[in-house]
Parts: structure tokens; sequence; C-alpha cells
């Protein structure tokens, strides 16, 4: 028997409306006195919290489980909930807790379990940890869905009639039911208008059952024409489809093509042929937030708009999504990588869109890789993956190389447009005047290009509005107390931030350390920086600034995101955001400010990341009908990445990366694991390095650097020491590991051991 542990804070609780207890049906006492001669039926049952292995409860007479159903069981003093990994009859168990009840949710398929058993094993995290990703109670405290409030004319002249509500009257008379807002947007009045009206009794409201969660998309809905290199790859897709639905397997595929080459259009004529099928698409992408302009696509592709999986959608409505993918109603969810987990019965495609971004890797609680979990999903569904991007990861571009993926190639722009010509703007001879970061050359492009009415982008990395702050009396640095971190002015905010812990503090006007006015002096550039010099340089254009701590959040974004594509700015000021995917028909020059950002870090993935991210942001110039081009400021453009870069050659560049990797033995032709220990407690967490160091013990192809002080070594409060694990390719490191950690001593007091495999940061 496993013992089960007192319940702790954690714990997961059933919804007392949701389950059948023991006690409502299972049998008089005559009947249990007879059932106790039989032999028992004990299920291993899984808890969703970081427990790796399954506790035993008998399964009471006249209750039937089965492996996937999600139950009530006793744990500790509480009840709590799990899921059923296996049922056996057994000898014995006599002194095992009952099981209490089973819940009316959808059961775990044999799938969704085997890729918690999968993500457990290959992570080292507990299978119970894993399970909590996967497994998505019913909220009673989410209460019900929102009526949505309609409102139509009562047929009542107003009492006072002016020729604001004399518009809205006009629109409402055809009959069609309206929500407020869009009423008042549509007759060009204040809200305040049709709220008179309908205190006036001339409008009355009507409450409209919620939108469809689900709306059935038509594969056959009109479309335009695919150019003949993006029907060969269709027709490639499809035929990879039939292979799995034939064979019930199918190697996954990497789609590539240059920015603006039509890669969704193409995996789009995938989901429809999933549909033809019968069969459910998953589609991933890394923002789900900003993908507005995604999901009109795909409106016009499918006539509707697919169901959207993220963290903004909350209560019954979530709830009601999530029901409707158990049953199949749902065809199409695109979501972020939490949609991985979602329980789809008939999954036949799952989309990785912008593989490359590092948003896919979960970098709390359990350590995974969306990209690689949804290969292993696609294995264990026996369903077909695509990974498209423009600039794919190294391991993936070899992967394909390696045979393991099949490899699709989009070498031109839809339509016949040119790829944008890509310059360098050395500023070694060409500086920006002194107090200014925007060179001359790029300024005067800028200003050209607005002249001719067309659209200018300004990307830098890094935002607010200086990354550090300093007194220019004492010399002061303003330093987060929580984190090894300088803190971030936000000027438009008033406001000091720490980027990693979030804390803030007011921006003083004098120094906190010597008391000196006047003395504060912001260095370097953000994004609010620049829009203050473009300001400066542009005073009667539009300029929009993008990013992602500004106030409204992934709403405020998804509209400027717009008003950018609709021609209704004339200047873009953007971080990394602004190079996921997005399209700016009327954007003809994109101008990198500090090309050079991401390649002095001492991350072996530098190279890799801003090649990347240069290559996404450039391509968004001259994606609608008119020619663009692209200046990159740098003080090395002799850089192998900038040089890549500017001979648009990425061949050379993904030839000469994959060498440097295979030479140094790192992934994807080696294997790396890092071993972040932290504590509030500097000195102890030194002391359980040092001790977990010294039963490293690594045998032959086994590598054991450190412990070290972390980049980042204090973040909320935690003092971080970092190992790093680098094997050959052939080593079993996740067997490694475990024989390491269990002859090695567990941490003590508040010092926590994390384990990365397969490390995205290196901070």
């Amino acid at each position: 028997m496993h013992r089960p542990p007192r319940a702790g804070g954690g714990e997961v609780t059933a919804p007392s409306g949701s389950v059948q207890h023991l006690s409502e049906n299972y049998g008089t006492n005559a009947e249990h006195a007879t059932a106790a001669s039989r032999m028992p039926t004990v299920a291993e049952i899984q808890i969703p919290l970081a427990i790796d292995t399954p506790y035993s409860y008998v399964v009471p007479h006249g209750m039937t489980v089965e492996a996937g159903d999600v139950v009530q069981v006793p744990l500790g003093p509480r009840e709590t909930v799990g899921v059923v990994w296996t049922v056996a009859e057994t000898v014995g168990g006599s002194n095992l807790r009952p099981v209490t009840g089973v819940l009316d949710v959808p059961r775990l398929g044999a799938t969704l379990r085997g890729l918690v058993d999968w993500i457990a094993r290959y992570t080292l995290a507990p299978r119970g940890s894993a399970l909590a990703m996967v497994l998505r109670l019913p909220d009673e405290a989410a209460g019900t869905e929102v009526a949505r409030v309609a409102v139509k004319t009562s047929g009542k002249p107003p009492a006072r009639p002016t020729a604001a509500r004399a518009k809205v009257l006009a629109i409402a008379a055809d009959g069609e039911l309206r929500g407020k807002s869009a009423l008042a947007k549509e007759a060009g009045v204040s809200l305040s208008v049709v709220d008179g009206l309908i205190d006036d009794g001339a409008l009355e409201t009507v409450a409209v059952a919620p939108e469809p969660v689900a709306p059935e998309p038509d594969p056959d809905h009109p479309r335009v024409p695919l150019s003949a290199i993006q029907a060969e790859a269709a027709a490639a897709l499809a035929a990879s489809l039939g292979e799995a639905t034939e064979t019930g397997a199918a190697k996954p595929v990497l789609l590539e093509g240059v920015t603006g080459s039509g890669k969704t259009e193409v995996y789009f004529e995938a989901v429809a042929a999933c549909l033809r099928e019968g069969r459910q698409a998953l589609i991933l992408m890394p923002e789900i937030a900003l993908t507005a302009q995604f999901l009109d696509r795909f409106a016009g592709r499918f006539g509707v708009r697919p169901a959207a999986w993220h963290s903004g959608i909350g209560g019954r409505r979530r709830e009601r999504l999530r029901a409707a993918v158990a049953s199949g109603e749902a065809k199409v969810v695109v979501g972020a990588r939490s949609a991985l987990f979602l329980p789809f019965p008939r999954l036949g495609l799952i989309v990785v869109d912008e593989e490359h971004e590092t948003a896919y890797k979960q970098e709390d609680g359990v350590h995974y890789h969306a990209r690689d979990m949804a290969v292993v999903r696609g294995r264990l569904e026996g369903c077909p993956v695509v990974l498209a991007s423009a600039t794919p990861s190294i391991e993936s571009r070899v992967n394909a190389a390696r045979g393991r993926y099949g490899h699709l190639v989009l070498p031109e722009r839809f339509g016949g447009r040119r790829l944008p010509d890509i310059a360098a703007i050395d500023m070694r001879r060409d500086p920006p005047v002194k107090g200014s970061f925007i060179s001359p050359p790029l300024v005067n492009a800028v200003k050209h290009t607005l002249e001719k009415g067309e659209q200018a982008l300004l990307f830098l990395n890094r935002r607010g509005y200086a990354p550090l702050t300093l007194c220019r009396a004492c010399g002061h640095r303003y330093q987060c107390r929580n984190c090894s971190t300088w803190l971030v002015e936000h000027r438009f905010r008033r406001a000091l931030v720490c980027h990693q812990c979030g804390y803030t503090e007011r921006r003083p006007e004098a120094c906190t350390e010597c008391g000196a006015f006047d003395h504060l002096t912001p260095c370097g550039p953000g994004v609010e920086r620049i829009a203050e010099e473009a300001a400066g340089l542009f005073p009667d254009k539009r300029i929009i600034v993008l990013s992602s701590d500004f106030p409204g959040g992934g709403e405020r974004l998804r509209q400027e995101l717009e008003a950018v594509a609709a021609g209704e700015c004339d200047l873009v000021i953007g971080t990394q955001l602004v190079a996921k995917g997005h399209n700016f028909p009327f954007l003809t020059l994109v101008g990198v400010l500090d090309a050079d950002i991401g390649l002095t870090s001492g991350d072996p993935r530098a190279a890799e990341r801003t090649f990347q991210l240069l290559q996404q942001v450039t391509g968004r110039a001259g994606r609608g009908d008119k020619p663009g081009r692209a200046l990159v400021q740098t003080y090395q453009p002799e850089h192998p990445v900038i040089a890549a870069l500017l001979s648009g050659d990425a061949e050379r560049f993904y030839a000469e990366e994959i060498a440097a990797r295979e030479a140094a033995g790192l992934p994807p032709f080696g294997r790396l694991a890092a071993l972040i220990v932290s504590g509030t407690d500097r000195a102890a967490a030194e002391a359980y390095g040092q001790a977990l160091a010294r039963e490293a013990d690594p045998p032959a192809g086994v590598m054991v650097l450190g412990p070290a002080e972390a980049p980042l070594a204090l973040i909320r409060g935690r003092h971080r020491l970092r190992l790093l694990v680098k094997t050959e390719r052939n080593v079993d490191l996740q067997s490694y590991l475990r024989e390491w950690f269990a002859r090695a001593p567990k941490p003590r007091g508040n010092v926590k051991l994390t384990i990365d495999v397969d490390p995205q940061s290196f901070l």
C-alpha cells in the first residue's frame, strides 16, 4: 500500500455538486458483508500534486471505475481529486481507503495519460505536477456565464427627440439585434445616447444566448488561389495526413518559408483536409493575445473564427470550450502552449506556428518545451505535426537534415513580391549626434519614407525609457531590492521597474543616496526614449509605440496592431513583439537601432536568436504592393550574424552555426540540463550546491560544471547558483540525473532545486 501523506495547502478539491458519493448508491451492510469475501478491485490513482507515484485505493462494491476516470478520494484529513491510472483485482486491500466518488467530467484518455507519463520522465518533474497541467475541473466560483444583452426598438417614440437619438433609432429600425456599444458605434454617438433611449422606453433590452464557443469551420469556403509553390507544399501536407490515416503514424514536417511566403495559407489547407476527414486540428501560437489578425485570416479562409484558448478566457466560457473540445464539437482550436493538453478525442493535426519562438518554453513549474511536446503528442495520437517558421530553430533544421522530419520550403514571397533590401549603418563611421540614438542616415531614410506617405518602423528590443538610472553626483545606481538587476525607468509611468520580479518605485526628484537634485541621469535607450527622440525629429507625424508593458494589456496591443495594419499611423516604434508574424502592408522601411544587443551574452543560442529576431523584424518591410528595405545600426558589421543578414544568405548562417554546435557538442549534437539551486540564505544555497556537486560522479560522456553564481544571482529575494550538465548525445541524461539525485542529499529549509532539461535561458 502507498500510504498517503497528509494533504497540504496546494491540494485540489472536488466541486461538491459534481461527484456521486460512496454513501449514495453503493449497497446495504449485507451487500458489503457479501462483497468482503470477494477479491477487491484496487485503483492506482494519481493525485495532481508534486507526487511522483500513484496511491492505491479500494473501489467499493457497486462502483465502477476505469482508467482515466476523475475520482474523489480521501488524502490525509481532506477530500481531493485524482485520476485513475490503472485498475486491477488483487488479493488483500482491506486496509486501503476507498474511492468516495466519480466526477462527472470527461475521462482522461490514454493518449493524455501517456503524454503526462512522457513529460514526467523527460523533465524529471513529479508525475502529479505534469498531471496538474492537464487536469482541469469545473470552477464553481466562476458562476454562470453572463448572458449577452442586445437592444431593439420598442415602437414607442422618445419623449425628447434629438438628432443623435434619431440616428440611433433609424439604424435600429431594421429589427436586427445589436449590443449597446455596437449600436452607438454604428450611429456615431456616445453610449449615453443609447442608455437614454433605453431609460426613455424607445429601446428595449433583450437577453441573447451566449455566442457558440466553437462554430463549424467550412473547409470548402471560397479562398484566394495558392501559387504553384504553395499548392505543391499543401499537397505534400495533405499526403502526410493521408499517410497518418492509413498507417496511424506520420513524420513531423518542417514548413520553412521566407517572410511573406504564405506559410499560413499552406497549413490552412492541411487544416481543411483534416476537417474533411472529420478530425480536429490544433494550432499553437507563441503569443495568443496578439493574434486578432491571424483569427481574421482564419475566418477569411474558413468562414468563421476558430475557438481560441488562452489565459484571458475564464469562467464558464472556458469550461464550455473544454467540453466542446472533449465532445468533438470544437473542430479547430488556436491556443497558447497550454492548449496542447486539451482532451481532443479525434486530433488529426497539430500546427506549431513560429516554432522557433522561446515563448514555447515554460520556465516555471514543469519546465517543458511546447514544440517538442507537440511532436510527442503527435506521435502518441498518430497524427502529423507541422512546424512552421521563416527562421527555424537549429534543432528542427538538423532533424530535417537527418530525415527525422519532412522539409517543405517556400523560397519566395507570395505574389512575386521582393524580399527587403538590407544594408548596415556602421555606427563607428556614422554615429548619432550626442544625446541621441538614431544615426543621421537612418533619420534621413525615415524622413524620405514618411514624405512618400509610407510607414516606417524603428525596432529596439528594450522596454521602458532607459535600462539604468544613476546619479551623476555620487554614482549611485538604482537597483531592485529583490533582484540583482538594475531598475528600468518607465517615464510614461514615472516609475522605476524591475523586469524580473515586478518591483516598482516612484522615480525620485532627488538622489535617494546623496540628496542631489537634477543629477539623475538615464543611461541607454528604451523604446520610450526612442519615441521621445522621434517626436522631436518628426513632430507632425503619428507615432505608435508597441511594447508589452504599456497600460491596457493585450486589448490595447490588439487595437494598435490593427491601427498599424490599417495605415492609421506613420511611424511605429516597437520591441520584439512587432516581429512575430504581423502583416503591415503599408510598412516599407525597418530601422534596427541596436543589432548587436543580443550578441554579447554567454548564451550558446545568442547567435541563433539574434539572427532569427533580426530576420523576422526586417521581414516586416515590403509585404504590401511597394518594395521594402531595412537599415541595421551596428558597431560590428563583420560579425557572422550581421554578415549573413546583410547578404540574405541564411543557408550560410545555418551551416556555420550547425558546424559550431557540432564541434562544441552542444544541442542538438549533445544534451544539456541546468540545475538551479536557490534559497533566501546564500550560505545555505552555496552549501547545498557544493554537496550536490560532490555526489555528481559523472561517467564517461558526462561533464558537470559548477556550482557557480548564476548570471542573475538574486531573483525575488532568492540567491541562485547554477550547475550545468553536458552530455554526449547517446547518454541517457535522465537516468544519470535520477541516479545522482538518489544518492545526493535532499534540499532542506527553503533551499530549492530546479531541474531544466534542454534549457533555453542561461540567466
